[in-house]
């Protein structure tokens, strides 16, 4: 997928001279009123006060959440200039809980209260399953981020709107998803070891993706051009599941093995779904 949506009359890395505010259209930096990612920080994150964001079109719509462009830059200082994915989760009102259910089972809130308006899907139970999908996927990014799994860099987490790292080339020319993707048949296995070892440290952690299909699944080619192989960025994290805690957590994981099993033994990779499947799940149980 491409997009680029510079404005005709501006390169996108001019420089707007107005003092008194960001250009037209733009908006000051929300890093001050933002939780962070987790430290150490990539060189290439912008946290200064007096960058701008810019938005720059719609790259992705779903049920839950759209997924925007956001150039953030700061104005006058060439280097320090980045584009960014930000997901923007719909209110309550606005999205579709067909879902949640089985996916919040084992997860804790602090109040019994809560627990209960959760439970019944009152208007203030779906304003907090709303919250806790969106922090849910920023929180997990940052544990997985720390493990070192293949996931985006979660930038910041502002109400209901996550910045994180932009899987494509700097002029905004996003990674191709797994399922659009026909990898040679000597690259196939090298993908999936990726995925395998991905799968097996995430189970590790005692979780499961919850959704994992190879539509949430990108094709990082950035590296191939260094001779090096292309790499599997696993994204979309909301419904991350808690293997053991959630009595539904095995047959998510299972789903998530066949599904990705099936993709590559089409594409001419024999994989055993049940033999995979038996491995990540006695990974997600071998600290119990």
């Amino acid at each position: 997928m491409s997009f680029n949506r510079f404005r005709p009359d501006e390169s996108p890395y001019s420089v707007d001279t107005n003092p008194d505010g960001p250009p037209e259209g733009d908006r000051w930096s929300s890093w001050d009123t933002a939780t962070h990612g987790p430290k150490p920080r990539p060189s290439w994150v912008v946290t200064e006060l007096a960058a701008v964001d810019a938005d720059l079109g719609v790259l992705k719509t779903g049920k839950e959440a759209d997924v925007h462009l956001v150039r953030r830059w700061v104005p006058g200082v060439a280097d320090r200039d980045v584009i960014m994915a930000s997901k923007r989760y719909r209110s309550s009102k606005h999205r579709l809980f067909h879902r949640d259910a089985g996916y919040l089972e084992g997860r804790r809130v602090r109040k019994s209260r809560e627990t209960r308006a959760i439970a019944t899907r009152t208007s203030f139970g779906k304003e907090l399953i709303s919250g806790l999908w969106a922090y849910a996927e920023f929180e997990t990014l940052v544990r997985l981020w720390r493990e070192g799994l293949p996931v985006p860099y979660p930038v910041q987490m502002d109400h209901e709107e996550m910045l994180m790292e932009f899987i494509g080339t700097p002029d905004g020319h996003a990674a191709p998803r797994l399922a659009q993707t026909r990898p040679a048949p000597d690259v196939l296995p090298v993908l999936f070891e990726q995925l395998r070892d991905a799968m097996m440290q995430l189970a590790e952690l005692g979780w499961a993706h919850g959704d994992l299909s190879p539509y949430n699944v990108l094709l990082d080619e950035r590296p191939a051009t260094t001779g090096s192989d292309p790499r599997l960025v696993l994204i979309d994290w909301p419904q991350v599941v808690d293997v053991v805690g959630n009595p539904h957590g095995p047959e998510f994981l299972e789903r998530d093995a066949r599904t990705m099993a099936a993709w590559f033994t089409r594409r001419g990779l024999e994989i055993d779904a049940g033999h995979f499947f038996g491995d990540l799940m006695a990974a997600a149980t071998s600290r119990w």
